[in-house]
């Protein structure tokens, strides 16, 4: 039998490995040059006076985006149930709730329409969220946050590259946008992320915060020629900073974000054209010549395919090809169900698309015989 097709693997070439390398010899393990160097190379790739802060995580990036905006105890985010748990969950790290809104039926991303009917007075922040690197209908959302007064921080976790509206996820008129740089994201450091802000008092309140509320970071301190032992802690901040030998990857990742971008393309319109023909709903494809980065190839199980979607993965399995599914709708599990008494119908596109869904296997390390192997393995599943 062949060897086992996984659903993910990161693309990590000899630059990425040379410049860890020269990390590892160089004497900086933490954050330091490197991360200087990333920081400044993602800021100028974003474009537009961006500024870019490296954290260890994504969800790291969320929870200090949210602090930054003001975010407190008793205050409500709105976001959608159609995400990893980390989405909501750092709006109860600070103590605030999650009140959810279901996704649109036609995508996986928040439903626009159904925002306004959730805003209460308590109401502070929308969080969307770009599923699959397919972007939200920002221009709608970023009109709602302004006409009641709310900040917007984009989740874009699966969104490098993508762009809405012409212009680049990072650049619109949000307050803040986090990116992932987890290892099977579009570009990786093995754990990481980016907060990207042109608002100046924000970025310095994530700086403060990402270690430990110093007034200094270790890096000003510890390559100064001069005594700089000195810091302040100015408040009780977090430790969430990036390593330099995670940057040595994410430098070389970022080079070729846009080539990986295309790839991805390329391969989700194989898809598109080899399984147009089967009980299955295809992907959303991003509108008005968008670019779509293609983070998850996220196909529906028609009613009538003839095989359950969890039967269907241990089929693809069985046939050697590793599936996924994105997501598990929060309000179905357990601590967000008991903790807001939320029930499956609560969200029924969101529990719709769940029971329906798999993410095929896309990255960039894939050939076309491995695409065919999925196609083929499908195909028998499906018994077509």
């Amino acid at each position: 039998m062949p060897k086992f097709l996984p659903f993910a693997l990161p693309d990590i070439g000899e630059d990425e490995i040379n410049e860890v390398v020269n990390s590892l010899r160089s004497g900086w393990l933490t954050t330091g040059p490197k991360t200087k160097q990333f920081e400044a190379d993602f800021a100028a790739f974003i474009g537009e006076d961006a500024e870019a802060i490296s954290v260890n995580s994504a969800t790291a990036g969320l929870h200090l985006a949210l602090e930054s905006i003001g975010i407190e105890a008793g205050d409500e985010v709105i976001t959608t149930p159609y995400t990893f748990t980390a989405t909501a969950e750092v709006v109860r790290y600070l103590g605030a709730h999650p009140v959810f809104v279901d996704i649109s039926s036609d995508n996986f991303n928040i439903d626009v329409t159904k925002i306004e009917a959730a805003i209460t007075p308590k109401t502070k922040a929308i969080v969307p969220v770009h599923v699959a690197g397919l972007s939200c209908d920002m221009a709608a959302i970023l009109s709602i946050a302004k006409k009641h007064g709310l900040r917007v921080v984009e989740d874009a976790a699966h969104a490098l590259p993508t762009t809405c509206g012409g212009k680049l996820i990072g650049r619109l008129d949000s307050d803040i946008v986090v990116y992932s740089f987890y290892a099977t994201k579009t570009i990786t450091t093995g754990e990481g992320g980016m907060v990207v802000t042109r608002n100046p008092e924000l970025a310095k309140r994530c700086r403060v915060m990402r270690l430990h509320g110093m007034s200094r970071d270790a890096f000003d301190r510890y390559t100064s020629t001069k005594p700089a032992w000195h810091y302040d802690i100015i408040a009780p901040g977090f430790k969430y900073n990036l390593t330099d030998i995670a940057s040595s990857i994410g430098i070389h990742q970022l080079k070729k974000a846009w080539t990986f971008q295309q790839k991805r393309q390329q391969m989700a319109e194989f898809y598109d054209k080899h399984l147009a023909d089967l009980p299955i709903i295809l992907p959303p494809h991003s509108q008005n010549g968008d670019v779509h980065a293609w983070h998850l190839y996220a196909i529906r199980l028609q009613q009538d395919c003839g095989v359950s979607r969890n039967d269907f993965i241990q089929c693809m399995s069985d046939n050697g090809i590793g599936c996924s599914v994105h997501f598990i709708p929060l309000h179905i599990q357990p601590y967000w169900r008991d903790t807001y008494n939320l029930k499956p119908a609560d969200y029924p596109n969101a529990l719709a698309a769940y029971e329906s869904e798999v993410s095929l296997p896309l990255y960039t390390k894939m050939t076309t015989d491995d695409q065919e192997r999925v196609v083929a393995a499908i195909r028998a599943v499906l018994g077509r």
